[in-house]
């Protein structure tokens, strides 16, 4: 098995190459700390799969799952995130991820995800899984705001949350700024606010900024 390892702290990523070559003694890891670094390894020859942190230096969340989807689309892709909220997850299981693991779960889920992943498959983090469910078929209660975004505005969202302006979201979204603002238009309409510090202040009491991811 040949993969790449996408993290920026030394101690967990040596934790999670522990874990992967203590099941699979001859795996060989490709361990990169950024998302520049990833983008220059994940066209490698023989990889079969990427495990990436969603909270790295230089990439916003999601932000990193989309950047490397786009630049090896069948490339599968296994998410650690801090983030553990169903909405969260959803997002980036409908972006093309194969499995989503919150970190304090990785110990216990790495293997069982890597595995189920190599064989096709789909894993999400145990304590996410119900919530999950409940979301999809409508009984997590009251929809909030940001669960009734595209994927599109969701991800403008989470780059507004860290402060990015418009010309850069259109930059890093490849994006015109006219038609940035309109999403930033819908996202604030589908919320309920009217200004950005209202915006943040949603963000940051729904758990969706970057110290959350």
């Amino acid at each position: 098995m040949k993969l790449l390892l996408v993290e920026d702290h030394p101690i967990f990523r040596f934790g999670v190459r522990q874990i992967i070559l203590q099941r699979w003694p001859t795996a060989e890891i490709v361990e990169v700390e950024s998302l520049a670094a990833a983008l220059r390894e994940i066209r490698r020859d023989g990889l079969d799969i990427a495990i990436v942190d969603l909270n790295l230096p230089d990439a916003d969340g999601l932000e990193s799952v989309s950047q490397l989807r786009r630049a090896a689309p069948r490339l599968r892709m296994l998410v650690l995130s801090l983030n553990a909220e169903a909405a969260y997850a959803t997002r980036a299981l409908q972006m093309g991820v194969s499995a989503y693991l919150t970190k304090d779960r990785a110990a216990d889920e790495l293997t069982q995800a890597i595995e189920r992943v190599l064989a096709g498959g789909r894993h999400i983090t145990a304590s996410l899984a119900d919530r999950l469910a409940d979301l999809l078929t409508g009984n997590d209660g009251p929809v909030s705001g940001h669960q009734e975004l595209s994927i599109q505005e969701y991800r403008v969202l989470l780059l507004l949350a860290e402060g990015k302006r418009l010309t850069d979201i259109g930059e890093i979204m490849h994006l015109s700024p006219k038609t940035v603002t309109t999403y930033r238009a819908r996202i604030m309409e589908k919320l309920g606010v009217t200004s950005n510090a209202d915006l943040i202040r949603y963000c940051i009491n729904h758990h969706l900024t970057r110290d959350a991811s």
